[in-house]
C-alpha cells in the first residue's frame, strides 16, 4: 500500500483534531450565557461539567468502532456535535429551552467528541505502528490547538456580533461536521507498513512549530504585530492546510520512481533473446565468483533498543480490576481538574502552550528512537505535574503577570499529559481494547471536573455575598490552593504507577 495514502489519514486526523475541541471555547461565552439565562455560577459551573460527562459515554465510541468503519464513527461523533450544540443556537434566546435542556445538548455534544478522538487514535496507531508514539503525538497536539482555532474564525468574521454566545454556539455546530465530511474518505485503516519516512516527520514537525508560534503570536496579541484578525485567521488557515504538502509531495516521488522503473523494463523487453541469455549468463558467472562470507559479530548496544515489551492484552472489565489502572485513573483525574479566566485572551493563551505540551512528547518520541532509547510516559507524567502545582500556587499571587504565566505552564504540562496519557494507556493494558480501555480512562474527566469544578464554583459564589459576580483574588485563592494540593497528590501517585510498571517490565525480562 502507498505510503502516501499512510500520511494522508495522518492529516485528516490532525485536520480533526484542530477543530475537535468545541466545548474549549465555553470560557469566552459563558459569562454572556449566564447571564442571558439568569443562571448561577454553580449551575454554569455544572453546564461546563455537562460536556465533560459525555466522556462518561465515551466507551460506546470504542465499542463501535470495532464494528463499524472509522469514517462513519466520527461521521456519528459529528453528528451529536452539531445537534448539541445546533439546537442550542437556534433557540438560545427561547424561553422554552430551559436549563435542563442545555445541560442535555452539551453532555451530547461533549460525547460525539470522544467519537472524533477515538477514530484519530485508532488510525494513527495502527497506520503508523512504527511510529505510533510520534503520529499520535503529532496528531493530538493539535487538539490543543482547537480553542484558539474557534476564538480566531469568531474574532475575524463574527467581530461585530451583538450576542457572541450564538456566533460560537454556531461555529460549534457546523465546523466539526464540515471538515469531518472534507476528511472522510482519508479515515481508514490501511495495510501495515515498517517503512519510516523520517524526511517526512521532521517537514511536519517544521510545519506544526510554525502553527505553533503563530498561535501564540496570535494569543499575545495581533494589535502589537500589526496583524488584523482576518489577517491572522488567513495566516493560520494556511498553516493548517500546509501538512498536505507530505502526502502530495510523498505521491509525486512515488509516481516518478513507477515511471522510471517502468521505462527500465521496457528497455529490457526492447533487447533482443539473444542479448537477455547473454546477460543472464554474465549475471550467473559473477554469482559463482563472489562467495559471501557471512560473519557473526556481537556489537554491545550502550541502550536498550526502542522495540518496546509486550504487555498483556486487557479488556475493559478485566482493566478495573487492576491496582495500576486505578493509580493512572487518579493521577490523570488530579492533573486534568483545572479552571480558566472567562476572557477569550487567556483562552487563546492556554490553548496555544497546549499545543506545544501535547507536541513535546513526539518531538522527545522521534529523537529518543533514532538514539535507540525509550522514554517511559508515567515517569513523564510524574514530572508534569510537579510544574502544574507549582503553577496553581503562582496564582495565588495578585498578580497580571503571574496569572498568564501560570496559564501557560498549566496549558503546556496540561498538554503534554494528554498527550502522553494516550500511549501510556496502550502500554499498560494493550492496544487490542484500546478504544474501549482509553475511553474507560478518560471518565476521569468529568469526574475530576464535576467535584473539583463544583466546589470551585461553590467557593466563588460564596465569596459573591449573594451576588451573581465575584471581583478581585480573593474569589479564586482557596480554589487555587485546593488544585495545587491535588495536583502534588497526583505527582505522587504518576511515580508510584512509574515505580510499579517499571518493576512489572523488569519482571517481564528477568523472565
Amino acid at each position: 500500500m502507498s505510503s502516501s495514502l499512510h500520511w494522508l489519514s495522518l492529516v485528516g486526523t490532525i485536520w480533526l483534531q484542530a477543530i475537535n475541541g468545541p466545548n474549549s471555547d465555553f470560557p469566552v461565552y459563558s459569562s454572556q450565557l449566564k447571564d442571558l439565562k439568569n443562571i448561577s455560577q454553580v449551575q454554569l459551573n455544572n453546564l461546563a461539567f455537562a460536556s465533560d460527562a459525555g466522556k462518561l459515554f465515551g466507551w460506546f465510541s470504542g465499542v463501535a468502532a470495532i464494528y463499524l468503519p472509522l469514517w462513519f464513527v466520527a461521521l456519528t461523533g459529528a453528528a451529536f456535535t452539531m445537534v448539541g450544540y445546533g439546537v442550542q443556537y437556534l433557540f438560545l434566546e427561547n424561553s422554552k429551552l430551559k436549563y435542563w435542556h442545555l445541560f442535555a445538548l452539551t453532555s451530547m455534544a461533549g460525547n460525539g467528541i470522544c467519537w472524533i478522538n477515538t477514530v484519530c487514535y485508532l488510525i494513527c496507531i495502527k497506520n503508523f505502528t512504527s511510529d505510533s508514539r510520534v503520529a499520535v503525538g503529532l496528531s493530538t497536539s493539535y487538539l490543543g490547538l482547537s480553542a484558539k482555532v474557534y476564538t480566531v474564525i469568531a474574532d475575524a468574521v463574527f467581530s461585530k456580533a451583538k450576542l457572541q454566545a450564538k456566533s460560537y454556539l454556531l461555529l460549534n455546530a457546523v465546523l466539526p461536521m464540515i471538515v469531518t465530511i472534507l476528511v472522510t474518505p482519508s479515515l481508514r485503516v490501511l495495510k501495515t507498513t515498517k517503512e519510516r519516512t523520517h524526511s517526512a516527520f521532521i517537514f511536519m514537525f517544521g510545519i506544526t512549530l510554525a502553527t505553533g508560534v503563530c498561535a501564540v503570536v496570535g494569543s499575545i496579541g495581533t494589535k502589537s504585530y500589526g496583524l488584523s484578525s482576518t489577517e491572522h485567521m488567513v495566516s493560520l488557515g494556511v498553516l493548517l492546510a500546509s501538512p498536505l504538502f507530505v502526502p502530495v509531495g510523498i505521491s509525486l516521488i512515488e509516481t516518478m520512481r513507477k515511471i522510471l522503473r517502468d521505462k527500465k523494463e521496457n528497455r529490457i523487453h526492447d533487447l533482443g533473446i539473444e542479448d537477455v541469455e547473454s546477460a543472464k549468463e554474465m549475471k550467473e558467472d559473477e554469482e559463482e565468483e563472489v562467495v559471501p562470507v557471512i560473519v557473526p559479530v556481537t556489537v554491545p548496544l550502550p541502550v536498550q533498543p526502542v522495540e518496546e515489551k509486550e504487555c498483556d492484552e486487557v479488556g475493559g472489565m478485566e482493566m478495573l480490576k487492576k491496582v495500576d489502572f486505578w493509580l493512572y485513573f487518579m493521577s490523570y483525574m488530579f492533573s486534568e481538574s483545572r479552571g480558566l479566566s472567562d476572557t477569550s485572551t487567556l483562552v487563546s493563551l492556554c490553548s496555544s502552550f497546549g499545543f506545544f505540551g501535547r507536541l513535546i512528547p513526539s518531538f522527545l518520541d522521534y529523537f529518543s528512537i533514532k538514539r535507540g532509547f525509550s522514554i517511559s510516559r508515567t515517569a513523564s507524567m510524574a514530572a508534569l505535574m510537579a510544574p502544574s502545582a507549582a503553577a496553581f500556587f503562582l496564582l495565588l499571587h495578585p498578580s497580571s503577570y503571574t496569572l498568564f504565566i501560570s496559564t501557560a505552564i498549566i496549558g503546556a504540562c496540561t498538554g503534554a499529559i494528554t498527550s502522553f496519557a494516550v500511549s501510556a494507556t496502550s502500554e499498560l493494558f494493550g492496544t487490542e481494547n484500546f478504544g474501549v480501555n482509553h475511553n474507560i480512562v478518560v471518565a476521569n474527566i468529568p469526574i475530576g471536573s464535576f467535584c473539583f469544578g463544583y466546589f470551585a464554583a461553590f467557593l466563588y459564589q460564596k465569596g459573591a455575598q449573594g451576588n451573581n459576580k465575584c471581583i478581585g483574588s480573593k474569589c479564586y485563592a482557596n480554589t487555587f490552593l485546593i488544585w495545587g494540593c491535588t495536583c502534588t497528590i497526583g505527582t505522587i501517585l504518576c511515580t508510584v504507577l512509574y515505580v510499579r510498571s517499571r518493576n512489572f517490565g523488569r519482571r517481564l525480562l528477568s523472565n
